[in-house]
């Protein structure tokens, strides 16, 4: 089959690779329709590379259908259409009975001190092959594959994968009160997403970013949006807009990709290029994170306020301003997406044809596999107005 494999930083390939095969009786093999690049994928692209190896295939945000099952398999069979969510979870461990799926006991990666395995993302979460590919092995498919129903497009469900869930968990996290306010950092792709849904909800919302592409999607779906580009100082701006008092919440969907901090910008860089046996143990105890995003959360929140991190950090030593967080009494939540503990609320809005989350306006570019490599560089790069990219396998 065709996949999308790394090769190192800003080098992934699409090569022809070994088809995968059911290994366990808990497996399942799905061929994939549509797959997307995830703004985490970037921070293997640019960042991640130690903890990858040549050849790897990325991905981890699939829908498709069924083609067999293992034997154990029992609620889903060849010919279902079906979302995989990002992470693998076997649905009876303790942390699954506590629908914390992203904690899964039985798919933890515990060599590494790690959650629940992910695919297509590193030997931190298990270096499961990943679903940038034409056919994907999906292990625990006894409970992780979510049927959807046939007739709409791809468009409409793919998101389920990962998008939907992650935003959805982080404006859950976030506390809105009943009729409060919520900035949003960030307005990539969970962060359009994350605003849509807090004004489904009933939240007033700031999205704040500096890509003008962004902005107008942002305002489009009803958010007021705050030019981080021309801005110069984003807290008061949002504290002038709220009253002197700052919003109830705020979502940084930024994370490690954040401008503002030349000195883990230089971190990045040096990891970046050092051998894989000195950078990986470096990235695991150094602070290489620019955290002008969080920062400015802090900044921004009101007293007693709580901040819901969704945006993908990967250094263990960065410093944060404990002191202003314990003063203003800041609630901080954070953590990756519990992805089917809420597939019973978005399921509904994604099935109306109303499209009330606007899933229909989110992709900016819809290419053929063969053309991974482009999508990632003008994501990355956001360029050509960049702000999500599906690939057709």
């Amino acid at each position: 089959m065709k996949a999308l494999t790394w090769h190192g930083k800003r080098d992934v390939r699409v090569e022809e690779v070994q088809d995968p095969m059911i290994k366990e009786p808990t497996d399942a093999i799905v061929r994939l329709t549509t797959t997307a690049i995830c703004g985490s994928d970037l921070h293997l692209y640019e960042v991640l590379g130690p903890f990858i190896a040549e050849g790897d295939i990325l991905g981890h945000e699939p829908m498709g259908v069924v083609e067999e099952v293992g034997a154990e398999v029992s609620h889903i069979k060849p010919g279902d259409r079906v979302v995989i969510p990002f992470n693998i979870a076997c649905g009876h461990c303790h942390m699954c009975g506590m629908r914390l799926f992203a904690q899964c006991e039985t798919t933890q990666v515990r060599d590494h001190g790690m959650g629940a395995a992910l695919f297509g993302y590193t030997k931190l979460y298990g270096e499961v092959p990943g679903a940038q590919a034409e056919y994907l092995r999906v292990p625990q498919a006894q409970f992780g594959p979510i049927k959807v129903p046939e007739g709409p497009p791809d468009e409409r469900f793919v998101y389920l994968s990962d998008v939907l869930p992650t935003a959805w968990q982080a404006v859950r996290y976030a506390d809105v009160p009943d009729g409060g306010t919520v900035a949003v950092f960030g307005l990539g792709p969970i962060g359009q997403m994350a605003a849509r849904i807090a004004r489904h909800l009933g939240y007033r919302v700031i999205g704040v970013d500096g890509v003008q592409e962004r902005l107008a999607m942002a305002r489009r779906h009803g958010a007021e949006v705050l030019d981080a580009s021309v801005t110069g100082d984003v807290p008061e701006a949002i504290r002038e807009l709220t009253g002197g008092r700052g919003p109830d919440s705020v979502i940084d969907a930024v994370g490690m990709e954040a401008h503002g901090s030349p000195v883990a910008k230089f971190a990045q860089t040096v990891t970046g290029v050092l051998p894989d046996v000195i950078a990986a143990p470096l990235m695991s105890t150094a602070g290489v994170d620019r955290l002008a995003a969080l920062n400015q959360s802090i900044e921004t929140v009101r007293r007693s306020g709580t901040i819901s991190v969704v945006g993908v950090y990967g250094g263990m030593a960065d410093p944060m301003p404990m002191l202003r967080m314990f003063d203003k009494g800041v609630t901080l939540r954070m953590g990756q997406a519990h992805v089917k503990r809420w597939i019973d609320d978005l399921m509904p809005l994604v099935s109306d044809d109303a499209d009330p989350l606007g899933v229909m306006d989110l992709a900016t570019h819809r290419l053929p596999l063969d053309q991974a490599p482009k999508g990632y560089e003008i994501f990355q790069k956001k360029r050509d107005g960049a702000i999500k990219v599906l690939l057709t396998p």
